[in-house]
């Protein structure tokens, strides 16, 4: 009787660490929309980079500077690897409208922000996905999509304002 008490003691306690991997308390993540708010987002990187041949470079970038929303994207191309700022062929900033912010949020909304831990083991091109918001403490950075269909619809609605589509 004592061990089987034991055993749904440990296995209570591991269904309650695993519930709380979305608690900023339980040290694993938060969930967009939850709590981190619209209003709260000051910044959003999309980069993928890639050192195929030729190379591969895209950068989409949402912020906020001033209480305008904007919205930048950048190619690069080139023959060398990594490719770098001069190697920039096309690229486009716009300010968004309220409406435009706020569909650029509901993609995001319901995916995770996890710690940003740096490895040099990771050779992947990404894309990888960073967010940063008010009252951030530089813990809880990097991004992940709620569902493959929205980091698809995401990557449509960005080369839409990039004038891609």
């Amino acid at each position: 009787m004592k061990k089987r008490m034991t055993i749904a003691i440990c296995m209570l306690i591991a269904l309650c660490l695993l519930a709380c991997t979305g608690c900023e308390s339980g040290g694993k993540g938060m969930i967009v929309g939850e709590k981190i708010k619209i209003d709260d987002i000051t910044e959003f990187y999309y980069t993928y980079d890639s050192s195929t041949d030729p190379p591969d470079f895209l950068r989409y970038r949402f912020y906020v500077e001033d209480g305008t929303y904007w919205f930048h994207y950048e190619k690069r191309e080139g023959d060398h690897w990594p490719l770098r700022e001069e190697d920039i062929t096309d690229s486009v900033d716009i300010e968004l409208t309220r409406e435009q912010w706020e569909e650029f949020f509901h993609y995001l909304k319901g995916g995770s922000v996890t710690k940003r831990e740096e490895s040099l083991d990771s050779g992947d091109a990404g894309p990888w996905l960073y967010i940063y918001w008010k009252k951030d403490k530089s813990k809880y950075q990097v991004f992940e999509f709620g569902s493959w269909g929205d980091l698809k619809e995401f990557e449509a609605y960005c080369a839409i304002l990039a004038g891609k589509n």
